[in-house]
């Protein structure tokens, strides 16, 4: 993360004892300076957690508050240990450790947990989610599990740029439960990621205890996934010191994950607003005695450090105490500037072959895309392509066909049945430095990567500054009699979401342009290929230097009479409805394939609806709550005195979609039925 504060001089000098923030252990063994050097940023993490609680349980600090007491053991050693210029990293809600030694001034840190002007995010992402991705710690979203395999792909990007990086990710108890944990774990397995997985147990998930979570022990996993599995105790921090370090450098030269569980204590409950009621009051009192920090304290009193620990003590309270007051001065967040930020800005284009002196091959929509990714791949080296059977097989729709057999694994990335795990990896990718390709077998399966596509990558930017360059491909759409799990028309779940774009191309040119548009944007972008249109159409396809004009509305046929909308494949079904409506009618309509449905340019459909005076919506997803709603509501707001009759929408009907061929037919719309509905409300008119 970057400081909002452009005068850091606010903030007292961080003290010399804090200056250094590498633990290199010499032979594999901690010396006595090793454990000092360990305490101290175990220590001041737990006074920094002390004014944090203290100022949350005063009412001064909003948001949900969390603890590192008990689990500093954990944090703090691992991190001293990265390699802080190249590994990858993703702390947890109990990581403030990690996040002090790895970047930053601890005044950044304070206001990011009080919100206010000098918070790195400007406010934007809560307490402990902040982290820094430009320097690759991945800010956690609440969503358990979730950024193991964004830091899989941020440690994998780093590996592809010729550096030995290894990422560490956590997750608790409670997480292991969730499925993303085991998509991360069989994905990194597969692709031979060098990531170890930090189980931090603390034996509550909030207030479910384990035996309610899970049977049996988290490190045998290990096994099932064939990786390294090792157990430990936070108390034992001498010996867990070689045991983390050989961990980190086994991973480094084999370039295999591991799993390591480490029991800890959560010595508070799961927030600051935690009463812990549910826990035995004897309990906890055990856990207190078993604190690892203080009972590491007295095993180094004993070795005769007690002077030098009391004196490290006095200065890191004092600068805590000190900085606190400088953050809390700091004035609240301004709200400005918001809404430009939803997207990141876009970097200038790659510098494409210009082919306009090729001749034009007549391509299907699949050929056109097929050949957009080979130019990509070909002509962008940070370019990769993933998915499932993209391989050998080319795709369900050979979109990807024989790019296997030319660009290699290393490219093409066939992926285990895993849609989260194989976004949030994309996207750890895409933070570090690549630009990968995602194509989903179908947009159906979508749904099971919608946190990591719509709260995580889509919000990135947002959040973080970070930018999440990635194309997501969504193979869509019915009338192949592929019934309700493979026929789905999702554009609107994923547009009422921010900081996705979309777009949803109806021709072959346009196909390729789009996968030019969206390889090149610093966002993720969704593109729509509607299945039926793969094979549907063909036509001269070439590198169009306008390629960019696919962000815009295309006018298909011009008149007067009304202005209708459209996209993918309903774009040639009312094209033909309003051909038929010329002939027997004389009526003329000014048709506008949309294309680009995020972010949104009506301009031109405002010029034509203040003209015609009439405004048509087509789309084949279904009627409630369907885009076309969107739409008409966005041009009537501002022109309800333009029309000269209500706006009409077509659309697929209200249910799931059915498998029978007839009864496809009778859900969505075609020519028949966009014509039929069009005289009807030409009549009614």
């Amino acid at each position: 993360m970057s400081s909002a504060i452009e005068n850091k001089e606010i903030f007292p000098a961080t003290p010399d004892i804090l200056s250094e923030r590498d633990l290199r252990l010499k032979n594999g063994q901690a010396n006595d300076e090793d454990l000092l050097f360990v305490y101290r940023w175990m220590a001041y993490s737990r006074f920094v957690d002390m004014r944090i609680l203290e100022l949350f349980r005063q009412g001064k600090m909003k948001g949900t508050v969390t603890c590192s007491d008990g689990n500093e053991g954990i944090a703090a050693p691992l991190a001293l240990m990265l390699d802080k210029s190249i590994d990858c990293v993703s702390w947890t809600h109990r990581g403030l450790p990690g996040h002090l030694i790895w970047s930053d001034h601890l005044g950044d840190h304070l206001c990011q947990y009080l919100g206010n002007s000098g918070s790195p995010t400007k406010g934007r992402e809560g307490n402990a989610h902040h982290g820094d991705p430009l320097n690759r710690s991945f800010p956690m979203i609440s969503h358990l599990g979730k950024m193991c395999s964004n830091v899989m792909g941020g440690t994998n990007s780093q590996r592809r740029q010729g550096l030995e990086a290894v990422g560490i990710t956590f997750f608790g108890d409670g997480g292991s439960s969730t499925g993303e944990i085991h998509e991360s774990l069989n994905l990194a397995s597969v692709l031979n990621l060098p990531v170890i997985f930090v189980i931090e147990n603390n034996q509550y998930a909030y207030s479910t205890p384990i035996k309610e979570q899970y049977a049996g022990e988290l490190v045998d996993r290990a096994a099932g996934y064939g990786m390294k599995g090792i157990s430990l105790d936070v108390a034992n921090l001498e010996e867990n010191l070689p045991i983390f370090w050989d961990a980190i450098e086994e991973t480094r030269e084999t370039s295999r994950p591991m799993l390591i569980e480490t029991h800890s204590l959560r010595l508070r409950g799961h927030a600051g607003y935690d009463t812990c009621d549910y826990i035995d009051p004897d309990t906890v009192e055990k856990w207190i005695q078993e604190d690892c920090l203080p009972n590491f304290r007295k095993r180094l009193e004993a070795k005769g450090f007690g002077s030098r620990l009391d004196e490290e003590d006095a200065i890191l309270k004092e600068f805590v105490d000190t900085t606190l007051a400088k953050s809390i001065g700091l004035p609240p967040c301004q709200s400005k500037g918001l809404l430009e930020e939803v997207y990141a800005p876009s970097r200038t284009s790659p510098d494409w072959k210009d082919e306009s002196d090729v001749e034009a091959p007549t391509l299907t929509y699949a050929q056109a895309l097929n050949r957009a990714h080979r130019k990509i791949l070909e002509e962008s080296p940070e370019s990769l392509i993933m998915g499932q059977d993209i391989a050998d097989y080319g795709g369900p729709f050979k979109v990807t066909e024989h790019l296997h057999r030319d660009f290699g694994r290393e490219r093409i990335v066939n992926m285990p049945i895993c849609e989260s795990a194989m976004v949030g990896y994309a996207t750890g990718l895409a933070i570090t430095g690549h630009r990968p390709i995602v194509e989903f077998q179908f947009a159906d399966f979508a749904v099971d990567a919608t946190t990591q596509i719509t709260l995580n990558a889509g919000t990135y930017h947002f959040r973080s500054g970070a930018k999440v360059p990635m194309v997501l491909r969504f193979p869509c759409g019915g009338g192949l009699t592929f019934g309700s799990f493979h026929s789905q028309d999702l554009e609107a779940l994923y547009l009422h979401l921010p900081g996705l774009k979309l777009i949803y191309p109806s021709t072959p040119q346009d196909a390729y342009d789009a996968m030019l548009a969206a390889y090149e944007d610093d966002n993720p972008v969704l593109i729509f290929e509607h299945k039926k249109l793969y094979r549907l159409l063909k036509a001269p396809v070439k590198f169009n230097s306008d390629y960019r004009n696919v962000w815009q509305p295309a006018l298909r046929r011009k008149g007067d009479f009304a202005t209708v909308v459209s996209y993918g494949e309903m774009t040639l079904w009312t094209s033909e409805a309003l051909h038929y409506l010329k002939e027997e009618y004389e009526l003329d309509c000014d048709l506008f394939d949309l294309r680009a449905l995020a972010p949104l340019n009506l301009d031109r459909i405002r010029e034509s609806v203040s003209k015609t005076g009439r405004l048509v919506v087509v789309h084949e997803s279904r009627r409630n709550a369907g885009f076309g709603a969107e739409l008409v509501s966005r041009i009537t707001e501002k022109q309800f005195f333009d029309l000269e009759a209500p706006p009409l929408r077509i659309a697929s009907q209200d249910m799931p979609i059915p498998f029978a061929p007839e009864l496809e037919a009778d859900y969505r719309p075609d020519t028949d039925k966009i014509l039929n509905t069009l005289i009807d409300w030409i009549e009614t008119d």
